[in-house]
C-alpha cells in the first residue's frame, strides 16, 4: 500500500466537553506553551526528489500531532486509570510509568490510578494477581533502577472478553499499555471488544521494543541505551580479541527481525569486522562465505570481531522449533551456532584461534535507561495521558520527523521496520567494518 494511502485518522470516543486543568495558553507571543488544536499535524513523508515531490500534507499524509488539548473527553474527577507494562524488559520502562503516572495525578488531578501487575495477566487474572495503587510517593524512584516496578510477562491474547469484563468492573476508563507488537495487538483487540459493547474505554499504547522495530514510531525507547550498553560488550570482545594470537571476539546482541541495535553499535564502536543481521542473507562456506573472509581478516590483522543480531542467519541452523508464550518463533542461538562452526572450520585447518563468546543480552534489558532515553519516556508517558484524556483510543504515541505524534495501532502493528540493506545506514555499516556487501 503506498504511503499516500495510509489512514492516519485517530478514533475518538466523543465529544471533548471539559476543560482541562493544565493552564496553557491559545495564543503566541505571550511565553506561556500552547495547547495543541486538532487540527495541527505532522507530515509523515517530508522526502522528494527533482522528479517526484511528495504530498505529505495532503490527506493520508500527515499525523495528528499529540500534546495536551484544552478540551477534554474525560472530566478528571471521574477517571480510573489503569497502566500494565507487558512483553520483554527494556530500559526505560519505570521511567515511563512514572511519568504516566506523574502525568495523571499531578497535571489533571487523577486520584485513582491502577497498576496492572504482570501484564495483561494483571487484567485477566486479577483475583490471583492483585494490582496496585499507583501514588506520586510509589513511584517517586523507580525510574532509577531497571526492569519495570509493576512486572512483565508474555501472552493472553485468547483472554479478550475476560479483560474487557475486569475493565468495566472496575470502572476503568483509561488504559495506558506499554509494549511492543504483541502488547499493542492485545491492546487493539481489547479496545474492539469495548467498542463491540458501547464502552467509552480510551486504549493508549506506548510502544516498547527495544529493537527499534515498530512502524510510524521513529526510535522506541529503551533502543538509545541499548545500544550504549552493547558498546561495551564490543569494546570487550575487541580487546579479547586482540590481545590473543588469531584472537576472535563474537559479540551477540537483540534483534529478532531487525538488525537496528547491531548497526548502530558498529558505527558506535567502530571496532566490528563482520555485522550480521537477518535482513542480510549471508553463508558460512565458500570463497565468499564468512569463515573464509573471516580466515582472510586474521591473515591480514591477527584479530576479529564479529556482531550478530540474535536473529541473523537462522536459516543456516536446525531450528529450536518451539515458540513462546506470545506465539514467536524460538530463535537458534546463533551466538552459540556460530561459536562452533568457526571452532571446527580453523580445527580442520589446523589453526588455532582464541574465541570468545559475550552474550549482554539480559544485562542490557535490565538496565536503566539513559539520559537520553529517560528525557524520552518522559514525554512518551505525559503525551499517552494528553491523548487519553482528550478521548483518543486505539493509538499509540509515536516520534515521526522529530515530532510527538498520535500513531493508529492497527497501522503500527501492521508491519515492522527493517534495516533496509541499500540504505545509508547499511551503507555506512559497510563502511565502517570494511566486510564485503554480500558474503553468498
Amino acid at each position: 500500500m503506498s504511503d499516500a494511502l495510509l489512514d492516519f485518522t485517530i478514533r475518538r470516543l466523543g465529544e471533548a466537553s471539559h476543560p482541562s486543568p493544565i493552564a496553557l495558553s491559545t495564543r503566541d507571543g505571550d511565553f506561556i506553551a500552547n495547547y495543541v488544536t486538532d487540527d495541527q499535524r505532522v507530515a509523515y513523508d517530508i522526502e522528494s526528489s527533482a522528479l517526484h515531490v511528495t504530498a505529505s500534507a495532503a490527506a493520508g499524509g500527515s499525523l495528528e500531532k499529540a500534546g495536551p488539548r484544552q478540551q477534554l473527553f474525560f472530566a478528571p474527577a471521574e477517571v480510573h486509570a489503569a497502566v500494565l507494562t507487558a512483553g520483554g524488559l527494556c530500559p526505560g520502562l519505570n521511567d515511563v510509568l512514572r511519568a504516566v503516572v506523574m502525568t495523571l495525578w499531578h497535571r489533571y488531578g487523577v486520584r485513582r490510578i491502577t497498576g496492572l501487575r504482570y501484564g495483561y495477566r494483571g487484567l485477566y487474572d486479577i483475583e490471583n494477581v492483585p494490582p496496585l495503587e499507583l501514588t506520586p510517593s510509589v513511584v517517586r524512584d523507580i525510574h532509577r533502577h531497571g526492569g519495570t516496578m509493576l512486572g512483565s510477562s508474555r501472552g493472553g491474547g485468547e483472554q479478550t472478553a475476560r479483560m474487557a469484563d475486569v475493565l468495566a468492573a472496575r470502572q476503568i476508563n483509561l488504559l495506558i499499555a506499554i509494549g511492543g507488537d504483541g502488547t499493542q495487538k492485545g491492546a487493539l483487540a481489547i479496545s474492539r471488544e469495548l467498542t463491540s459493547r458501547g464502552s467509552n474505554i480510551s486504549v493508549i499504547g506506548i510502544p516498547k521494543t527495544i529493537d527499534n522495530d515498530l512502524s510510524f514510531v521513529e526510535r522506541s525507547f529503551g533502543f538509545e541505551t541499548a545500544v550504549a550498553e552493547a558498546v561495551h560488550a564490543v569494546a570487550a570482545g575487541h580487546i579479547e580479541a586482540r590481545d590473543a594470537m588469531d584472537g576472535i571476539g563474537l559479540v551477540k546482541v537483540m534483534g529478532r527481525e531487525s538488525g537496528f541495535i547491531a548497526a548502530h553499535t558498529a558505527l558506535a564502536q567502530n571496532d566490528v569486522n563482520f555485522v550480521l543481521i537477518p535482513e542480510v542473507p549471508f553463508v558460512l562456506d565458500g570463497e565468499n562465505g564468512l569463515l573464509a573472509h573471516l580466515e582472510r581478516r586474521l591473515d591480514a590483522r591477527g584479530h576479529a570481531v564479529i556482531l550478530a543480531a540474535e536473529g541473523a542467519g537462522q536459516s543456516l541452523f536446525a531450528p529450536a522449533g518451539e515458540a513462546d508464550a506470545s506465539g514467536n518463533a524460538r530463535l537458534r542461538d546463533v551466538g552459540l551456532a556460530l561459536k562452533e562452526r568457526i571452532s571446527a572450520y580453523f580445527k580442520s585447518k589446523g589453526r588455532a584461534v582464541n574465541l570468545k563468546y559475550i552474550d549482554p543480552s539480559y544485562i542490557i534489558r535490565s538496565a536503566p535507561a539513559n539520559p537520553s532515553d529517560a528525557i524520552y519516556c518522559q514525554r512518551l508517558g505525559a503525551h499517552a495521558v494528553h491523548a487519553a484524556m482528550a478521548g483518543r483510543t486505539e493509538c499509540l504515541v509515536g516520534l515521526v520527523n522529530s515530532r510527538y505524534v498520535h500513531v493508529p495501532m492497527e497501522l503500527a502493528v501492521g508491519k515492522r521496520n527493517f534495516v533496509d540493506p541499500e540504505s545509508a545506514l547499511w551503507r555506512d555499516v559497510i563502511e565502517a567494518t570494511g566486510q564485503p556487501p554480500l558474503m553468498r
